[in-house]
């Protein structure tokens, strides 16, 4: 069983900045990917951003340059520090771990970018 705590989603002002944190735990080893995805209302769920545990890094386009992707493999955890939000990037982020034993989905972290 493998368990998920994110945090860090909430309500921001445009311009703003968030830092996401996904803590994974359980039967869960040698996690060579950790990342970030979002739904939001209506649409498919896509890929923010991604790492592998030797440091290779993928981002979605409409994020690259404002959305900074990092990993603590010691913790278990990985975090994504998002500045510049836009209106777009309303939507609820959720934490993806794949390991040998496949891949796994925390429930997500709320994003609502508002006035």
């Amino acid at each position: 069983q493998v368990q998920f705590v994110e945090s860090g989603g909430g309500l921001v002002q445009p311009g703003g900045s968030l830092r996401l944190s996904c803590v994974v735990s359980g039967s869960i080893f040698n996690l060579y990917v950790m990342g970030w995805y979002r739904q939001a209302p209506g649409k498919q769920r896509e890929l923010v951003a991604v790492t592998t545990n030797g440091g290779g890094t993928n981002y979605a386009d409409s994020v690259k340059g404002r959305f900074i992707i990092s990993r603590d493999n010691a913790k278990n955890t990985v975090y994504l520090q998002m500045s510049s939000l836009k209106f777009e990037n309303t939507a609820i982020y959720l934490c993806y771990v794949a390991s040998r034993g496949g891949g796994f989905w925390g429930q997500g972290t709320q994003v609502t970018v508002s006035s």
